[in-house]
């Protein structure tokens, strides 16, 4: 078939990847001249696939009123006069509750698995170069309180258990020695050996070098901005540019936070909305005040990568709109805290700073699935796991469209159950496309 892929992003290109595979004639389209210029282009560089815990989460609904008062709150959300933010927020509340949370974890956590299989392909297989490091991960705790949450969290979920280990603060300076600088703060951690780190951007770039090549180069109009999409009896005929129609057998649509917008003429309405995340990336000048696994600080909702040669420094969700602007306190309060933490191992005159547009749901689970017009489908709504669900989304997607068993459950992707439950209790269902050997009821601990 020829299909086009909308968005030229870390989720758009690994889709157009496993299509061209399929041997699918591929092009790809993207507003922006350039591969990976999204929220792919400078994100936390974690690849983080036994940590899929979504934001929406019952604990966070008591924090909202103090951050609404904080200039420097991990979250702030600043008000439009956008009916589309409204309702995000709402669904988002709806969504902050142990029924929906148990349901995306359960759900996530196959899909990342199968994405991490994926990546070891990509990078033992086919030989693709991105600062990728298998240096484990550990998520630090400065709140004792949180931090005993998260040991019986963990040992409530026994699949987890061989891979995850809950430390405390001694093991955690014994595995991390540039932490010493904040010791008399941290309570403990939990440490995941088998997590990863790669560099999004550079990954996107490999891919678009390797996709123009081949008996079955894939086409990349970039530069061109989607206009709409010419639907005739129901069914998709072409995707309409600036340039003009882009004729097709069908499409997937891969892009980012606008996705939603574009589909609105179609009377298709799903569930993402931009969630503004920032980064800075700072020359390492002491590696040895540099942490090597990567790590997350879970009560600054900030994470550390070692990406190279850089200490790649990200967090925050802002829910501002579209606005792609750095304000310069976000960028200071990065700062600030990388100084007290990592200091004396990094150049903090080298800043580069970056923000970038999440399309996230309000209950944290992509959306992987058919749209109602049969030939156009969706892969979208990736928030902050977009660079660790990126090739299992894909993989799917192109399941989907080979008319191929699903390679994990993937009922709770679908376009139908993107709405958060509520407070209901979460019973498990059956998956549309079992994976042999995998059992095909979702269930939560």
């Amino acid at each position: 078939m020829e299909i086009t892929v909308i968005g030229a992003g870390i989720v758009g290109l690994t889709t157009a990847w496993y299509l061209q595979r399929d041997g699918h004639q591929v092009t790809v389209i993207d507003r922006r001249t350039a591969v990976g210029q999204g929220a792919s282009m400078a994100n936390g560089g974690q690849l983080s696939y036994r940590y899929v815990a979504p934001l929406a989460d019952p604990d966070i609904l008591a924090k909202i009123p103090g951050w609404m008062l904080r200039r420097d709150a991990p979250v702030r959300f600043r008000p439009r006069f956008d009916p589309a933010q409204w309702q995000w927020i709402m669904r988002f509340l709806q969504a902050c509750n142990g029924n929906d949370k148990m349901r995306s974890v359960a759900a996530l956590l196959p899909l990342s698995l199968y994405s991490q299989r994926l990546i070891h392909d990509l990078v033992n297989h086919d030989g693709f170069e991105f600062d990728y490091r298998q240096n484990g991960k550990l998520i630090l705790h400065r709140d004792r309180k949180s931090f005993e949450a998260a040991r019986r969290l963990l040992e409530a979920r026994p699949e987890l258990s061989g891979q995850q280990l809950s430390i405390g603060r001694d093991a955690c300076l014994a595995l991390e020695p540039s932490l010493s600088g904040i010791a008399d703060s941290i309570a403990g951690g939990i440490h995941t050996a088998s997590e990863e780190t790669g560099d999004c951007y550079k990954l996107c770039q490999a891919l678009e070098a390797r996709l123009r090549t081949g008996p079955m180069p894939v086409c990349f109009r970039l530069g061109e901005e989607v206009s709409g999409f010419e639907v005739n009896d129901g069914i998709l005929g072409a995707v309409m540019t600036r340039s003009g129609r882009i004729r097709g057998d069908a499409c997937v649509l891969a892009g980012g936070a606008e996705v939603a917008r574009l589909l609105v003429p179609l009377g298709i309405r799903v569930p993402v909305y931009p969630l503004k995340g920032y980064s800075i990336s700072l020359s390492i000048d002491n590696p040895d005040n540099v942490p090597e696994a990567s790590v997350t600080d879970y009560q600054r909702k900030i994470v550390y990568a070692r990406l190279g040669n850089r200490l790649r420094i990200a967090g925050m969700a802002d829910i501002v709109g579209f606005d792609d602007g750095i304000p310069a306190d976000r960028v200071a309060g990065l700062l600030r805290e990388t100084s007290e933490t990592f200091g004396e191992g990094v150049d903090l005159s080298t800043v580069e700073p970056w923000a970038g547009l999440r399309p996230a749901t309000p209950t944290g689970r992509p959306v992987v699935d058919r749209s109602p017009i049969p030939n156009l489908w969706l892969n979208v709504g990736h928030g902050a796991l977009g660079f660790t669900l990126a090739a299992g989304c894909a993989g799917l997607i192109a399941d989907k469209i080979g008319g191929r068993q699903c390679a994990v459950p993937a009922a709770d992707f679908e376009l139908a159950r993107s709405t958060p439950s509520g407070w209901g209790v979460f019973r498990g269902r059956r998956a549309a496309c079992p994976a042999p050997g995998l059992s095909t009821t979702d269930s939560a601990a």
